[in-house]
């Protein structure tokens, strides 16, 4: 199991060169990642370019639901960043699990 610390470094690491790409320039949107091994939620926003505002709680201490939500263990988000694991046959498989409205999810689709 990854560590918290190791969590954060993974997902500044994803977010920032998902932020970073041209098709996400026009974005804002609010962001979720559910660790489900450590129950606990990264929530931010992704707005001009960057990500702001990262921040942890428990999981199921907020009941706002953010608009781009990903789902996965700190293992597979830490195994995304380091190239051992795909994000294709990873979402296909279940291992994670991404929900989006149907505009931000055809967006995605070219960023990831």
């Amino acid at each position: 199991m990854a560590t918290m610390e190791q969590c954060m470094t993974a997902l500044e690491s994803i977010l920032g060169d998902l932020a970073a790409k041209p098709a996400a320039q026009g974005l804002d949107r609010s962001l979720s990642c559910r660790l489900t091994d450590l129950g606990q939620v990264v929530r931010g926003r992704l707005a001009r370019g960057s990500v702001r505002e990262l921040r942890t709680e428990s999981d199921g201490q907020s009941p706002e639901k953010a608009d781009i939500r990903l789902t996965l263990t700190s293992d597979d988000l830490v195994a995304l960043t380091e190239g051992r694991l795909s994000f294709g046959p990873a979402w296909a498989s279940g291992r994670v699990k991404l929900e989006a409205g149907l505009r931000d999810m055809l967006r995605l689709r070219s960023l990831l």
